[in-house]
């Protein structure tokens, strides 16, 4: 934040432009791409780290053995959301504001301030936090266990009931920390990697050549969720419509708000932030208790359940957006038309995202082991840069196959374009993917059901 706060700050960091027709006449030199380069760069690797922690980190402070605090850590997820939603409406009207009026060097310098502050605020109750020790890289006991696995196979071992495998006799499992895994029946291939064929001749402290049970199952647990994770890409899809088409939708349509003001472009995914604001506020106080007499389950719908919907919902969002573009493209006065046309596709892809986000990441830390709960964080949000590939891919997918000139889908003047046409397969492609998730939903069996 500090190099895009210098980069924007100091005019030999970047392209001689003019402010009031924000025309630069000259392009960045390779060193001005690369100090801006270098910083975002550095942003993504800073979100990172923060991401996929504070979940597992937040969670990990209420205690799972007291009832009472148990009810908070699912309660923590859910503000959680919020404060990143929080952070979204900022940046959508105040820091767009400051932006637009005071430019890039306080747009970026006054988030850096915070940032810094917020440092001090996470360093001030360090003494305070319940902390878990480092296990050491899940990855490297994920190889190992392959490793053996395949060794073992490839000697002949066979997995029966008759066979024992290998697990430390102590209380704790021998990863750091982390507690013992039962054994389940699921892909009895990884089991070949705690038989010990001749115990006399094998080392039992080394990794490469014998695994525990706890840690195989470390490894059924991943492979477990992975085709969870795999089938709720679509909504990132969904949700990359935002900062693409639904913005270039924003641009072309009437914005004024009055007569003195426009509305910014981006400021209109504020609109699914407000969703946010009232859906999980409504869903935590009111609906759970209800749905908690119905179901009998603890949180009203499990995360399963909840990330079905949210799915559920970004149909009707894209849906949505197909008919109003449609209408869009086919009105006779299309420039007259308001942009507040679009708020029921931001609005829904709000709520969709509402129900999805929460219910993976109470999915994720549920079913993560001990040794796994950042990299369970992690797979669940590195959906975000998968949606935004998938849908580059499409987009070039269906400029291959409609052309980019007259008749072309996705044109440069989305007047000329069939926008709608490409919701419509969004939103296709979205009831596709709610009846793979169901069907795969409706096969899992975690962990903690043997």
């Amino acid at each position: 934040m500090i190099m895009l706060t210098v980069s924007a700050s100091v005019p030999t960091l970047r392209p001689a432009c003019s402010t009031e027709t924000s025309n630069c006449p000259s392009s960045a030199t390779p060193g001005q791409s690369a100090f801006l380069y270098s910083a975002l760069a550095l942003v993504a690797l800073g979100t990172g780290g923060v991401k996929p922690n504070v979940p597992s980190f937040g969670a990990d402070q209420h205690d799972e053995n007291d009832e009472k605090e148990l009810s908070y850590k699912y309660t923590f997820f859910n503000f959680f959301f919020l404060s990143i939603k929080v952070g979204a409406l900022l940046g959508l009207t105040v820091m767009v504001y400051i932006e637009q009026e005071k430019g890039y060097a306080w747009g970026f310098g006054l988030p850096t301030g915070i940032m810094f502050a917020s440092v001090v605020i996470l360093a001030a109750r360090f003494p305070r936090y319940r902390y878990k020790k480092p296990m050491g890289s899940v990855f490297t006991r994920f190889i190992q266990v392959i490793v053996v696995a395949v060794k073992n196979h490839f000697k002949g071992v066979e997995v029966t009931h008759e066979v024992k495998l290998y697990e430390v006799a102590t209380e704790e499992s021998d990863i750091l920390g982390a507690r013992k895994l039962s054994h389940t029946p699921q892909y009895r291939f990884l089991d070949k990697a705690a038989v010990m064929e001749d115990p006399e001749l094998t080392d039992i402290t080394d990794r490469w050549k014998l695994c525990t049970v706890t840690q195989v199952e470390e490894l059924k647990t991943f492979v477990r969720v992975f085709p969870v994770w795999a089938s709720t890409i679509a909504l990132s899809l969904s949700l990359a419509q935002q900062s693409t088409f639904f913005l270039a939708q924003s641009k072309i349509l009437d914005r004024k708000l009055g007569p003195n003001f426009v509305i910014p472009p981006g400021s209109m995914q504020v609109f699914a932030v407000i969703n946010a604001f009232i859906t999980v506020p409504v869903y935590e106080k009111f609906i759970v208790p209800i749905l908690q007499r119905k179901t009998n389950h603890h949180r009203g719908l499990t995360s399963l359940q909840r990330m079905g919907l949210g799915l559920f919902i970004s149909i009707f969002a894209l849906a949505s957006a197909a008919a109003i573009e449609h209408m869009r493209r086919t009105h006779s006065n299309r420039s007259g038309l308001s942009v507040f046309w679009l708020v029921p596709q931001f609005f829904i892809l709000g709520g969709a995202e509402s129900f999805t986000y929460v219910g993976q990441l109470e999915f994720f830390y549920d079913e993560a082991t001990d040794g796994m709960k950042s990299v369970c964080g992690a797979l669940f949000l590195s959906e975000i840069g998968i949606g935004s590939w998938v849908n580059t891919a499409l987009v070039k997918i269906v400029e291959g196959a409609t052309g980019t000139g007259e008749g072309g889908w996705l044109r440069d003047d989305l007047n000329e374009s069939k926008l709608d046409y490409y919701y419509a397969i969004l939103a296709a492609i979205s009831a596709v993917n709610l009846f793979l998730y169901v069907w795969v939903a409706r096969r899992y069996k975690g962990r903690h059901q043997g």
